[in-house]
């Protein structure tokens, strides 16, 4: 697997770094999407080592987000971890690295943030920004890689990213196309989303890592907890996320919560996309 995205890498280089530097897109999340990252029979067999109805995976469901997620990746075939991990090949964060121009930059091993995701029918992340660094708050959280697997799957199906501008009022969307891998800046402006899926689809799947760096994105210091808000036609839930994005700031700053409150669960997962 390491070797065959390293050739996507190199053969799609250019286009990367195109795509990757855009401006005027309507959002200033750099971002690049690798399609047939993997041969397909291969991306076909990561889809299927997914538990088809979700078992044991952990059901987020909140006025912020409807998923369910999984960092065991011992209960699962051996392929889905064989895939997290190529991801963190130092090989591979090396060449992305380069590619992005982002330098220094390293995985998660511990599966902080990164793992399995599946959304079914109505399943949804509402606009947010990711929290900004990993547990020992000492490096930023700076690239998100999304590699979606369900074969066939189309636009109008939902489970779509969706990047949006400072005011989280116009998103641009990526579909989340089979054996594609989206690359993503996060920073303390890159609010996304993922489209509600549409009923009678799903589930869609995904295979999600992160890198992280002790340079700020910004250069200077900052730090929040994953906050959410409401799309533009949702008030209330815009409003609720100011109060509860504020509380658990608050949380995590003065009271020294654990990472499970900082993500607003109980659990010891975290994974977010």
């Amino acid at each position: 697997m390491i070797d065959f995205i390293l050739q996507r890498l190199d053969a799609e280089a250019s286009a990367i770094e195109t795509e990757w530097n855009a401006s005027d897109r309507g959002t200033r999340t750099r971002h690049c999407a690798i399609d047939s990252l993997l041969p397909d029979d291969v991306a076909l067999a990561i889809h299927a080592a997914f538990p088809r109805d979700g078992e044991g995976f952990m059901t987020r469901k909140s006025f912020r987000e409807h998923k369910r997620t999984s960092a065991n990746l011992d209960q699962y075939p051996l392929i889905l971890a064989d895939i997290t991990y190529a991801l963190q090949n130092p090989r591979v964060t090396q060449r992305i690295s380069e590619l992005t121009g982002m330098d220094g930059m390293e995985p998660d091993p511990h599966l902080y943030a990164g793992g399995l995701s599946m959304m079914f029918p109505g399943d949804f992340l509402n606009p947010h920004i990711d929290n900004s660094h990993e547990s020992s708050r000492s490096k930023y959280r700076r690239i998100n890689l999304l590699y979606y697997v369900t074969p066939e799957w189309r636009p109008e199906y939902g489970g779509n990213l969706e990047l949006w501008d400072d005011q989280v009022t116009s998103p641009v969307t990526i579909p989340s196309l089979f054996n594609r891998l989206v690359l993503m800046e996060t920073n303390k402006l890159s609010w996304h989303s993922v489209s509600q899926v549409v009923p009678g689809r799903g589930p869609r799947c995904c295979v999600s890592n992160y890198y992280f760096s002790e340079k700020s994105p910004t250069g200077d210091d900052y730090y929040h907890v994953t906050s959410f808000t409401g799309r533009p036609e949702q008030k209330i839930r815009r409003a609720l996320g100011l109060v509860d994005n504020a509380a658990r700031n608050y949380a995590r700053e003065r009271l020294g919560m654990t990472r499970a409150t900082d993500k607003g669960y109980s659990g010891t997962l975290a994974n977010d996309e």
